[in-house]
């Protein structure tokens, strides 16, 4: 038998009894009881912290019959010191959709996505305090929108237009101060054999001064000839809407008030 001594005895007993250590905090439920959440936890918003937020409103409809052109809506404007959006669907074999940063803007946008399945379409808002506040809608569809032609892959006519932009603005009404803008692109996601990733890659609105208002930086999933619409905030007089895709075709527009 091993005698211990009297420190090393009392060493073992301390260690014995010792407290074990916290466990770490538990991470809030997904209200949309999704089995990916954990893979979106990680790989989206990098381990970073986040609450399930109601302040951001996810707006979808909730049976999509054409899932090339889903509309959203994103409204974040409840929030404070929002510094970026970052918009993804949980089952699209490209997650990212876009990351929308209202620098001068108030924190909403409307697009269309094209959604591969039935998902959760989400989005991520960070603010000031580097605290992601994540909303959320669930969107049931056929699927297959990831992963059919575009209809100017199969048309010479997008060519003369590429990057064509029309523009929408409302001054006074219940849309007032509402900008609405159309680019024509054909938005390939790459996943079809034979047609290589074409997309736009940013979009950057500024006001006469050049200071910048809001940017974009857009990812394969959003729509055929994307139309964005946010809200222009305190800006007066005209804005210039500048761009480029992945391919480095550029546009440079500017939008009458």
């Amino acid at each position: 038998m091993i005698k211990l001594t009297g420190a090393l005895a009392c060493t073992l007993l301390l260690a014995s009894i010792a407290p074990l250590p916290a466990p770490a905090a538990e991470r809030p439920a997904d209200p949309l009881a999704s089995p990916r959440w954990g893979d979106m936890e990680k790989g989206i918003l990098s381990g970073a912290p986040y609450v399930f937020d109601a302040r951001v409103k996810v707006e979808a409809p909730a049976t999509a019959e054409n899932p090339l052109n889903v509309p959203v809506t994103i409204d974040a404007t409840g929030l404070s010191d929002v510094k970026e959006i970052l918009v993804f669907a949980d089952f699209n074999p490209i997650l990212e959709i876009l990351r929308f940063y209202p620098d001068a803007t108030p924190a909403y946008l409307g697009f269309r996505v094209k959604l591969q399945q039935s998902t959760p379409v989400r989005a991520a808002v960070r603010t000031g305090d580097g605290v992601w506040h994540v909303g959320g809608t669930l969107v049931t569809t056929v699927g297959g929108g990831c992963t059919a032609p575009s209809m100017g892959s199969t048309s010479s006519e997008w060519q003369k237009r590429l990057n064509e932009v029309t523009t929408r603005t409302w001054n006074e009404g219940p849309m007032s101060g509402r900008l609405r803008m159309r680019i024509i692109h054909p938005m390939d996601t790459g996943l079809i054999a034979g047609i290589p990733p074409f997309h736009i890659e940013s979009v950057v609105l500024s006001d006469e001064a050049g200071r910048p208002l809001a940017r974009l930086e857009v990812s394969q999933p959003v729509s055929e000839n994307p139309v964005f619409t946010l809200n222009r905030g305190s800006a007066a007089g005209a804005l210039q809407a500048q761009g480029r895709d992945n391919n480095g075709n550029t546009f440079n527009v500017r939008i009458p008030q």
